[in-house]
């Protein structure tokens, strides 16, 4: 008597069904994840602001060459913090696409103040902004 080997066709249709049913669980949650990943992207670049920023102050108060002086009345701009950066990452006072962050807040580092808290802003719905410390080198 002959042997046969290979899978049945029930056997087949139940693992495609099992298949499809770990699909439909999994597809919604990875469609899910594009705003928890602009929530982390906004956190990433405000650690890289508080970051850029602290190492900017060590370099002031040590006379370093290179550093940049944060005493305006509103540090919490494009052009201030976007100086911080070495990235190239886009800030803007709106996020407009998925690559760049909104940045808001008036933090006032022309007084007596030794840091400041900056809101970054990432674009789309659902979003969570984060905040970064911004150290003022006068």
């Amino acid at each position: 008597m002959k042997t046969q080997r290979g899978f049945t066709l029930i056997e087949l249709v139940v693992v495609i069904i099992i298949l499809g049913v770990l699909a439909a669980v999994a597809v919604p949650k990875f469609i899910d994840m594009s705003t928890q990943a602009r929530n982390a992207a906004a956190k990433g670049v405000a650690g890289a602001i508080s970051s850029g920023s602290s190492v900017n102050f060590a370099a002031r108060s040590a006379n370093a060459p290179g550093n940049i002086a944060i005493n305006a009345a509103n540090v919490c701009t494009a052009a201030i913090l976007g100086s911080l950066l070495a990235d190239g990452t886009i800030l803007a006072a709106t996020p407009t696409s998925d690559d760049n962050f909104g940045v808001s807040g008036t933090g006032d580092c022309s007084g007596a103040a030794a840091a400041v808290q900056c809101t970054i802003t990432p674009n789309g719905t659902g979003i969570t902004p984060a905040t970064a410390t911004v150290m003022c080198a006068r």
